[in-house]
């Protein structure tokens, strides 16, 4: 067992369920604080600003979350329904606990990196935001689902894994021509993307070639008249969604609930009144 598994059953019943609806819900707020303001609030009152925080502003250590991809409405608006599509599907796919963990040590990473910087150079950069971690959340989507395609203008169709490789280079391009904010923002979002991947024995179970696998499993599954045997009594999960889930009874339970792995030990025991 990994530390993510051990980490799963010890914490996972705090999750936050449906991350990427809240995720989206503050990126509304911050465009709408944009539009009135001309971001003049985020600037002066909500971004992620050390010296500020350490002189008692200590809201700045969430409200830095509300920064916007972009100011453009209508391409926010477009950027906003990708984004979520993306997070829900890695939501589901991963569980709610590891995509929690995922954006949590992200933004995490944004917060000490910024106070780094400015126990060096004691200048608060206050344009480091979530813009990178957002990068790394699309470059995770492309490396589980390289095969996706999305179409560019509405038109022109695109592999995910053409698209993991312009992020790529793009990253490695600002990384290069960025300042110092910049670059610590990208160190972190990638430490993010690498230790999650690579810092797990079960990183099997993300690779490209066994996403398509199960994807190709549950699509010949869900073609067939065969219905599902399994589900579990919390996140409704089936042997269908995904071939490597093992499910379970509860003993504690009073009746018979069936719960997959993620949440045999992590449930909330029903009892009888």
């Amino acid at each position: 067992m990994n530390i993510l598994d051990k980490l799963e059953r010890k914490f996972g019943r705090y999750a936050i369920h449906n991350l990427s609806r809240y995720l989206i819900f503050l990126y509304v707020i911050g465009a709408v604080l944009n539009l009135v303001s001309g971001g003049t609030i985020y600037n002066n009152v909500l971004a992620l600003n050390p010296y500020m925080i350490l002189h008692g502003q200590i809201w700045r250590l969430f409200t830095f979350l509300i920064a916007t991809p972009t100011d453009n409405l209508i391409f926010l608006i477009l950027v906003l329904l990708c984004y979520y599509n993306i997070c829900a599907e890695l939501e589901y796919y991963w569980g709610d606990f590891r995509f929690n963990l995922y954006i949590l040590v992200g933004a995490l990473g944004t917060i000490i990196g910024s106070f780094v910087l400015y126990f060096f150079y004691r200048v608060p950069y206050i344009d480091m935001d979530t813009y990178y971690l957002n990068l790394s959340i699309f470059l995770a989507y492309m490396t589980c689902f390289p095969e996706q395609t999305f179409y560019f203008m509405g038109i022109i169709p695109i592999k995910a894994k053409w698209l993991g490789v312009i992020d790529g280079i793009y990253l490695l391009y600002a990384f290069i021509s960025g300042d110092m904010a910049s670059r610590v923002s990208i160190v972190v979002s990638m430490m993010n993307f690498l230790l999650f991947f690579f810092g797990t024995r079960n990183f099997h179970k993300y690779t490209p070639k066994e996403v398509k696998r199960r994807r190709s499993y549950i699509k010949e599954v869900k073609t067939s008249s065969v219905g599902a045997r399994h589900r579990c009594h919390v996140c409704g999960r089936t042997e269908l969604d995904d071939p490597n889930l093992e499910f379970r009874y509860c003993s504690k339970c009073d009746g018979n609930f069936e719960y997959c792995q993620d949440h045999l030990y992590t449930h909330t025991h029903i009892k009888k009144d």
